[in-house]
Protein backbone atom coordinates (compact mmCIF):
# COMPACT_ATOMS: atom_id res chain seq x y z
CA UNK A 1 0.00 0.00 0.00
CA UNK A 2 1.33 3.55 -0.73
CA UNK A 3 -0.61 6.69 0.00
CA UNK A 4 -0.14 9.61 -2.11
CA UNK A 5 -2.01 12.98 -2.56
CA UNK A 6 -2.05 15.90 -4.61
CA UNK A 7 -4.08 19.48 -4.76
CA UNK A 8 -5.06 21.80 -7.68
CA UNK A 9 -4.35 25.06 -7.63
CA UNK A 10 -8.47 25.90 -7.16
CA UNK A 11 -8.01 24.07 -3.51
CA UNK A 12 -9.66 20.61 -4.68
CA UNK A 13 -7.87 17.73 -2.87
CA UNK A 14 -6.89 14.38 -4.11
CA UNK A 15 -5.91 11.45 -2.38
CA UNK A 16 -5.53 7.91 -2.97
CA UNK A 17 -4.35 4.50 -1.34
CA UNK A 18 -2.50 3.08 -4.15
CA UNK A 19 -2.25 -1.25 -3.84
CA UNK A 20 -1.00 -2.91 -7.32
CA UNK A 21 -2.14 -6.34 -6.25
CA UNK A 22 -5.87 -5.22 -5.71
CA UNK A 23 -8.68 -6.11 -8.83
CA UNK A 24 -10.63 -2.86 -8.61
CA UNK A 25 -10.83 0.87 -7.77
CA UNK A 26 -13.05 2.49 -5.56
CA UNK A 27 -13.60 6.54 -6.37
CA UNK A 28 -15.47 8.72 -3.96
CA UNK A 29 -16.11 12.48 -3.98
CA UNK A 30 -16.46 13.75 -0.62
CA UNK A 31 -17.97 16.77 -0.32
CA UNK A 32 -17.21 18.32 3.41
CA UNK A 33 -21.14 19.15 3.77
CA UNK A 34 -23.99 17.81 5.72
CA UNK A 35 -26.93 18.45 7.78
CA UNK A 36 -24.75 20.80 10.45
CA UNK A 37 -23.81 23.15 7.63
CA UNK A 38 -27.40 24.18 7.08
CA UNK A 39 -29.48 27.11 8.63
CA UNK A 40 -32.79 26.14 10.17
CA UNK A 41 -34.30 27.14 7.22
CA UNK A 42 -32.08 25.18 4.49
CA UNK A 43 -32.43 22.12 6.94
CA UNK A 44 -32.52 18.75 4.94
CA UNK A 45 -31.46 20.81 1.61
CA UNK A 46 -28.00 18.41 1.83
CA UNK A 47 -30.00 15.35 1.72
CA UNK A 48 -32.34 17.10 -0.79
CA UNK A 49 -29.35 18.13 -3.12
CA UNK A 50 -27.80 14.75 -2.56
CA UNK A 51 -30.78 13.43 -5.13
CA UNK A 52 -30.28 15.91 -7.65
CA UNK A 53 -26.97 15.25 -8.52
CA UNK A 54 -28.18 12.73 -10.11
CA UNK A 55 -31.09 14.37 -11.87
CA UNK A 56 -28.80 15.59 -14.89
CA UNK A 57 -25.77 18.09 -15.97
CA UNK A 58 -25.57 20.21 -18.39
CA UNK A 59 -24.32 17.53 -20.57
CA UNK A 60 -26.16 14.70 -19.15
CA UNK A 61 -29.77 13.38 -19.13
CA UNK A 62 -30.70 11.77 -15.63
CA UNK A 63 -31.41 8.57 -17.97
CA UNK A 64 -27.83 9.55 -19.45
CA UNK A 65 -26.31 8.94 -16.07
CA UNK A 66 -27.90 5.93 -15.33
CA UNK A 67 -26.87 4.15 -18.72
CA UNK A 68 -23.31 5.00 -17.93
CA UNK A 69 -23.76 3.77 -14.39
CA UNK A 70 -25.33 1.05 -15.44
CA UNK A 71 -22.95 0.55 -18.12
CA UNK A 72 -19.83 0.29 -16.15
CA UNK A 73 -21.29 -1.97 -13.46
CA UNK A 74 -19.58 -2.09 -10.25
CA UNK A 75 -21.28 -0.59 -7.78
CA UNK A 76 -22.19 3.06 -7.43
CA UNK A 77 -23.96 5.04 -5.06
CA UNK A 78 -24.48 7.91 -2.68
CA UNK A 79 -25.07 9.17 1.10
CA UNK A 80 -25.63 12.54 2.61
CA UNK A 81 -24.75 12.28 7.06
CA UNK A 82 -24.33 14.95 9.77
CA UNK A 83 -20.66 16.11 8.41
CA UNK A 84 -20.27 15.06 4.55
CA UNK A 85 -22.27 13.79 1.76
CA UNK A 86 -20.38 11.23 -0.44
CA UNK A 87 -20.87 10.07 -4.21
CA UNK A 88 -18.77 6.83 -4.89
CA UNK A 89 -18.46 3.70 -7.36
CA UNK A 90 -16.26 0.79 -7.40
CA UNK A 91 -15.29 -0.05 -10.98
CA UNK A 92 -12.96 -1.92 -12.69
CA UNK A 93 -9.40 -0.46 -13.26
CA UNK A 94 -9.76 0.46 -17.05
CA UNK A 95 -12.72 2.41 -16.49
CA UNK A 96 -11.43 4.84 -13.84
CA UNK A 97 -11.15 7.41 -16.51
CA UNK A 98 -14.76 7.00 -17.48
CA UNK A 99 -16.13 7.20 -13.91
CA UNK A 100 -13.86 10.15 -13.07
CA UNK A 101 -15.65 11.68 -15.95
CA UNK A 102 -19.12 10.52 -15.12
CA UNK A 103 -18.53 11.71 -11.73
CA UNK A 104 -16.72 14.90 -11.91
CA UNK A 105 -19.52 16.13 -14.23
CA UNK A 106 -22.72 15.08 -11.68
CA UNK A 107 -20.59 17.52 -9.27
CA UNK A 108 -21.69 20.04 -11.64
CA UNK A 109 -25.45 19.22 -12.04
CA UNK A 110 -27.97 21.24 -13.91
CA UNK A 111 -30.44 22.02 -11.15
CA UNK A 112 -33.34 22.51 -12.64
CA UNK A 113 -36.64 24.06 -11.29
CA UNK A 114 -39.06 21.23 -12.89
CA UNK A 115 -36.77 18.89 -11.48
CA UNK A 116 -36.41 20.26 -8.29
CA UNK A 117 -40.60 20.09 -7.85
CA UNK A 118 -40.49 16.48 -8.71
CA UNK A 119 -37.85 15.38 -6.29
CA UNK A 120 -39.35 17.75 -3.67
CA UNK A 121 -42.32 15.63 -3.43
CA UNK A 122 -40.01 12.33 -3.17
CA UNK A 123 -38.54 13.68 -0.44
CA UNK A 124 -41.58 14.35 1.31
CA UNK A 125 -42.45 10.83 0.90
CA UNK A 126 -39.96 9.81 2.35
CA UNK A 127 -39.95 12.28 5.49
CA UNK A 128 -43.30 10.50 5.78
CA UNK A 129 -41.83 7.21 5.67
CA UNK A 130 -39.49 7.54 8.29
CA UNK A 131 -41.77 9.17 10.87
CA UNK A 132 -43.67 5.86 10.20
CA UNK A 133 -41.02 4.03 11.85
CA UNK A 134 -40.67 4.40 15.76
CA UNK A 135 -37.12 3.42 15.91
CA UNK A 136 -35.94 6.21 13.23
CA UNK A 137 -38.33 8.83 14.77
CA UNK A 138 -37.13 8.10 18.42
CA UNK A 139 -33.40 8.23 16.76
CA UNK A 140 -34.17 11.92 15.34
CA UNK A 141 -35.73 13.00 18.69
CA UNK A 142 -32.56 11.95 20.56
CA UNK A 143 -30.20 13.53 18.14
CA UNK A 144 -32.29 17.04 18.50
CA UNK A 145 -32.88 16.62 22.24
CA UNK A 146 -28.81 15.68 23.16
CA UNK A 147 -27.37 18.45 20.99
CA UNK A 148 -29.18 20.93 21.52
CA UNK A 149 -27.60 24.22 20.58
CA UNK A 150 -25.34 22.42 18.30
CA UNK A 151 -25.51 21.89 14.69
CA UNK A 152 -25.42 18.38 15.06
CA UNK A 153 -28.88 18.48 16.49
CA UNK A 154 -30.59 19.16 12.53
CA UNK A 155 -32.20 15.78 11.23
CA UNK A 156 -30.59 14.73 8.03
CA UNK A 157 -33.69 14.47 6.44
CA UNK A 158 -34.90 18.09 7.43
CA UNK A 159 -39.08 18.17 8.43
CA UNK A 160 -42.36 18.29 6.18
CA UNK A 161 -42.13 22.42 7.19
CA UNK A 162 -38.09 22.83 6.51
CA UNK A 163 -38.15 20.67 2.75
CA UNK A 164 -41.71 22.10 1.59
CA UNK A 165 -40.76 25.80 2.02
CA UNK A 166 -37.14 25.50 -0.03
CA UNK A 167 -36.57 27.09 -3.01
CA UNK A 168 -34.89 26.31 -5.78
CA UNK A 169 -33.09 29.56 -5.88
CA UNK A 170 -31.82 28.51 -2.02
CA UNK A 171 -30.17 24.87 -3.51
CA UNK A 172 -28.62 26.92 -5.82
CA UNK A 173 -27.31 29.10 -2.97
CA UNK A 174 -26.48 26.19 -0.66
CA UNK A 175 -24.77 24.36 -3.93
CA UNK A 176 -22.17 27.60 -4.48
CA UNK A 177 -20.92 27.64 -1.19
CA UNK A 178 -20.99 24.10 -0.10
CA UNK A 179 -19.81 21.80 -3.09
CA UNK A 180 -16.61 24.24 -4.12
CA UNK A 181 -13.82 23.03 -5.13
CA UNK A 182 -11.53 23.44 -1.99
CA UNK A 183 -14.67 21.60 -0.06
CA UNK A 184 -14.27 18.73 -1.93
CA UNK A 185 -11.78 15.84 -1.59
CA UNK A 186 -11.82 13.20 -4.48
CA UNK A 187 -10.55 9.95 -3.09
CA UNK A 188 -9.15 6.47 -4.64
CA UNK A 189 -8.45 2.91 -3.59
CA UNK A 190 -7.39 0.01 -5.05
CA UNK A 191 -5.27 -0.17 -8.11
CA UNK A 192 -4.99 3.45 -9.34
CA UNK A 193 -2.28 5.01 -11.53
CA UNK A 194 -2.01 8.26 -9.66
CA UNK A 195 -0.50 10.15 -12.12
CA UNK A 196 -3.04 9.86 -15.01
CA UNK A 197 -6.04 9.72 -11.98
CA UNK A 198 -4.64 13.30 -10.87
CA UNK A 199 -4.56 14.82 -14.71
CA UNK A 200 -7.77 13.11 -15.16
CA UNK A 201 -9.39 15.17 -12.04
CA UNK A 202 -7.58 17.92 -13.23
CA UNK A 203 -9.22 18.04 -16.80
CA UNK A 204 -12.06 17.76 -15.50
CA UNK A 205 -12.26 19.79 -12.05
CA UNK A 206 -9.49 22.36 -12.70
CA UNK A 207 -11.84 25.10 -13.68
CA UNK A 208 -14.01 24.68 -10.22
CA UNK A 209 -13.96 28.03 -8.41
CA UNK A 210 -13.59 27.70 -4.57
CA UNK A 211 -15.09 29.69 -1.59
CA UNK A 212 -13.02 29.79 1.41
CA UNK A 213 -15.68 28.48 3.54
CA UNK A 214 -15.19 27.35 7.33
CA UNK A 215 -16.71 25.36 9.56
CA UNK A 216 -17.47 26.45 13.06
CA UNK A 217 -16.66 23.48 15.11
CA UNK A 218 -16.89 23.62 18.92
CA UNK A 219 -17.63 20.57 21.54
CA UNK A 220 -21.34 20.20 22.74
CA UNK A 221 -22.67 19.59 25.77
CA UNK A 222 -24.82 16.67 25.76
CA UNK A 223 -28.07 17.03 27.47
CA UNK A 224 -29.33 14.49 29.96
CA UNK A 225 -33.04 13.95 31.06
CA UNK A 226 -36.03 11.20 30.15
CA UNK A 227 -38.18 11.50 27.37
CA UNK A 228 -41.20 9.71 26.32
CA UNK A 229 -42.68 9.43 22.85
CA UNK A 230 -46.15 7.74 23.06
CA UNK A 231 -47.03 5.61 19.89
CA UNK A 232 -50.18 3.86 20.67
CA UNK A 233 -49.70 2.09 17.07
CA UNK A 234 -46.98 0.94 18.18
CA UNK A 235 -45.93 -3.12 19.17
CA UNK A 236 -43.08 -2.73 20.84
CA UNK A 237 -41.17 -0.29 22.95
CA UNK A 238 -38.20 1.55 21.73
CA UNK A 239 -35.35 2.52 24.22
CA UNK A 240 -32.35 4.93 22.76
CA UNK A 241 -29.71 6.28 25.53
CA UNK A 242 -27.09 8.64 24.61
CA UNK A 243 -23.91 9.78 26.59
CA UNK A 244 -20.55 11.41 25.80
CA UNK A 245 -18.25 10.00 24.00
CA UNK A 246 -14.71 10.67 22.21
CA UNK A 247 -14.60 12.77 18.68
CA UNK A 248 -12.80 11.52 15.78
CA UNK A 249 -9.57 13.30 16.40
CA UNK A 250 -9.35 12.45 20.11
CA UNK A 251 -6.77 9.51 20.43
CA UNK A 252 -9.39 7.81 22.99
CA UNK A 253 -11.66 7.06 20.09
CA UNK A 254 -9.69 3.29 19.66
CA UNK A 255 -10.47 2.64 22.81
CA UNK A 256 -13.86 3.69 23.19
CA UNK A 257 -14.86 1.09 19.62
CA UNK A 258 -13.48 -1.32 21.83
CA UNK A 259 -15.46 -0.32 24.62
CA UNK A 260 -18.51 -0.49 22.73
CA UNK A 261 -17.98 -3.73 21.14
CA UNK A 262 -16.77 -5.31 24.88
CA UNK A 263 -20.37 -4.14 25.82
CA UNK A 264 -22.75 -4.01 23.13
CA UNK A 265 -21.52 -5.88 20.13
CA UNK A 266 -24.57 -7.84 17.94
CA UNK A 267 -22.71 -11.11 19.65
CA UNK A 268 -20.81 -11.66 22.61
CA UNK A 269 -20.98 -9.05 24.39
CA UNK A 270 -22.06 -8.35 28.00
CA UNK A 271 -25.37 -6.96 26.70
CA UNK A 272 -25.84 -9.86 24.20
CA UNK A 273 -25.50 -12.10 27.19
CA UNK A 274 -28.03 -10.27 29.41
CA UNK A 275 -30.44 -9.08 27.23
CA UNK A 276 -30.65 -10.65 23.93
CA UNK A 277 -29.42 -14.17 24.25
CA UNK A 278 -31.79 -14.68 27.42
CA UNK A 279 -34.94 -13.84 25.26
CA UNK A 280 -35.45 -11.13 27.04
CA UNK A 281 -35.59 -8.44 23.94
CA UNK A 282 -35.81 -8.36 20.49
CA UNK A 283 -32.70 -6.35 19.80
CA UNK A 284 -30.15 -4.72 22.14
CA UNK A 285 -26.72 -2.91 21.41
CA UNK A 286 -23.78 -0.17 22.13
CA UNK A 287 -22.36 1.48 19.11
CA UNK A 288 -20.01 4.43 19.24
CA UNK A 289 -19.96 7.20 16.76
CA UNK A 290 -17.56 9.89 16.34
CA UNK A 291 -17.72 13.41 14.40
CA UNK A 292 -15.16 16.23 13.98
CA UNK A 293 -16.19 17.92 17.06
CA UNK A 294 -18.07 15.53 19.36
CA UNK A 295 -18.85 11.64 20.18
CA UNK A 296 -21.92 9.54 21.34
CA UNK A 297 -22.45 6.20 22.71
CA UNK A 298 -25.73 4.85 21.81
CA UNK A 299 -27.37 2.36 23.65
CA UNK A 300 -30.76 1.10 21.77
CA UNK A 301 -33.33 -1.73 22.93
CA UNK A 302 -36.79 -2.92 21.50
CA UNK A 303 -38.78 -5.03 23.77
CA UNK A 304 -41.83 -5.95 24.71
CA UNK A 305 -43.71 -3.16 26.29
CA UNK A 306 -44.48 -4.42 29.50
CA UNK A 307 -40.99 -5.93 29.55
CA UNK A 308 -39.22 -1.99 29.30
CA UNK A 309 -38.61 -1.19 32.86
CA UNK A 310 -36.83 -4.63 34.08
CA UNK A 311 -34.54 -4.68 30.86
CA UNK A 312 -34.00 -1.09 31.99
CA UNK A 313 -32.75 -1.97 34.93
CA UNK A 314 -30.83 -5.09 33.43
CA UNK A 315 -29.23 -2.56 31.20
CA UNK A 316 -28.28 0.15 33.78
CA UNK A 317 -26.84 -2.45 36.11
CA UNK A 318 -24.43 -3.69 32.85
CA UNK A 319 -22.97 -0.48 32.76
CA UNK A 320 -22.42 0.20 36.45
CA UNK A 321 -20.87 -2.83 36.80
CA UNK A 322 -18.60 -1.98 33.85
CA UNK A 323 -17.84 1.49 35.62
CA UNK A 324 -17.73 -0.15 39.11
CA UNK A 325 -15.50 -2.93 38.32
CA UNK A 326 -13.79 -2.25 34.56
CA UNK A 327 -13.23 -3.98 31.79
CA UNK A 328 -11.12 -7.68 31.68
CA UNK A 329 -8.40 -8.88 30.41
CA UNK A 330 -9.83 -11.53 28.66
CA UNK A 331 -12.89 -10.03 27.02
CA UNK A 332 -10.89 -7.29 25.85
CA UNK A 333 -8.44 -9.71 23.49
CA UNK A 334 -11.61 -11.43 22.12
CA UNK A 335 -12.66 -7.64 20.88
CA UNK A 336 -9.95 -6.75 19.68
CA UNK A 337 -9.78 -10.10 17.61
CA UNK A 338 -13.08 -9.03 16.36
CA UNK A 339 -12.63 -5.76 14.98
CA UNK A 340 -9.54 -6.35 13.51
CA UNK A 341 -11.00 -9.16 11.80
CA UNK A 342 -13.76 -6.57 10.57
CA UNK A 343 -11.04 -4.51 9.64
CA UNK A 344 -8.31 -6.60 7.88
CA UNK A 345 -12.07 -8.34 5.99
CA UNK A 346 -13.01 -4.99 4.47
CA UNK A 347 -9.74 -3.55 4.28
CA UNK A 348 -8.93 -6.07 1.45
CA UNK A 349 -11.39 -4.43 -0.54
CA UNK A 350 -10.64 -1.00 -2.49
CA UNK A 351 -14.19 -0.18 -1.78
CA UNK A 352 -13.94 -1.45 1.56
CA UNK A 353 -10.99 1.35 2.59
CA UNK A 354 -12.43 4.28 0.58
CA UNK A 355 -14.38 5.63 3.60
CA UNK A 356 -11.78 4.93 5.82
CA UNK A 357 -9.61 6.96 3.92
CA UNK A 358 -12.07 9.82 2.75
CA UNK A 359 -13.55 10.68 6.51
CA UNK A 360 -10.28 10.31 8.29
CA UNK A 361 -8.89 12.81 5.53
CA UNK A 362 -11.55 14.85 5.52
CA UNK A 363 -12.07 15.07 9.37
CA UNK A 364 -8.40 15.24 10.73
CA UNK A 365 -5.98 15.38 7.66
CA UNK A 366 -4.05 12.40 8.79
CA UNK A 367 -3.72 8.91 7.10
CA UNK A 368 -3.70 5.66 8.93
CA UNK A 369 -2.91 2.32 7.48
CA UNK A 370 -4.73 -0.76 7.73
CA UNK A 371 -1.46 -2.04 9.68
CA UNK A 372 -1.01 1.49 11.59
CA UNK A 373 -4.99 1.12 12.71
CA UNK A 374 -3.74 -2.77 13.73
CA UNK A 375 -0.76 -1.81 15.68
CA UNK A 376 -3.06 1.00 17.88
CA UNK A 377 -5.61 -1.64 18.85
CA UNK A 378 -3.34 -4.23 19.80
CA UNK A 379 -1.40 -2.01 21.99
CA UNK A 380 -4.67 -0.70 23.84
CA UNK A 381 -4.71 -1.93 27.49
CA UNK A 382 -7.59 -2.76 29.95
CA UNK A 383 -6.27 0.81 31.55
CA UNK A 384 -6.96 2.57 28.48
CA UNK A 385 -10.17 0.85 28.22
CA UNK A 386 -11.10 1.55 31.90
CA UNK A 387 -9.94 5.20 31.70
CA UNK A 388 -12.45 6.34 28.39
CA UNK A 389 -15.10 4.75 30.62
CA UNK A 390 -13.90 6.78 33.40
CA UNK A 391 -13.70 9.87 31.30
CA UNK A 392 -17.39 8.78 29.98
CA UNK A 393 -19.69 7.39 32.22
CA UNK A 394 -22.61 5.59 30.61
CA UNK A 395 -25.01 5.50 33.19
CA UNK A 396 -25.82 9.14 33.32
CA UNK A 397 -27.54 8.79 30.20
CA UNK A 398 -29.90 10.81 28.29
CA UNK A 399 -32.94 8.54 27.48
CA UNK A 400 -35.55 8.46 24.80
CA UNK A 401 -38.39 5.91 24.57
CA UNK A 402 -40.83 5.83 21.84
CA UNK A 403 -44.18 3.00 21.44
CA UNK A 404 -47.42 2.56 23.38
CA UNK A 405 -46.62 2.94 27.17
CA UNK A 406 -47.32 6.39 29.34
CA UNK A 407 -44.07 5.94 31.73
CA UNK A 408 -41.14 3.66 31.81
Amino acid sequence: MEFKTAKLDNGLEIVAEVSETAYSVAIGYFVQTGARDETDQESGISHFLEHMVFKGTPTRSALAVNRELDNMGGISNACTGEESTIFYASVLPELEEKAVDLFSDLMRPSLSKEDFDMEKQVILEEISLYKDQPPFDADEKCREIFFQGHPLARSIGGTKESVSALTIEQMRDYFERQYSSDNITIVACGRVDFNKFVDDVARHCAHWKPYHKTRKTFRPRGKRGTYLMKRKSAAQEYLFQVTDAPCARDTDRYAASLLANILGDETGSRIFWELVDSGRVDYAGLGFQEYSDAGTMCATMSCDPEKISGNLTILRDVFRKAESDGIFEEELERSKNKILSRLVQAGERPRGRLFGVGIGWMQCREYYSVQNIIEIIRNLTVDDINAVLKKYPLSDPLTVAVGPLDTL
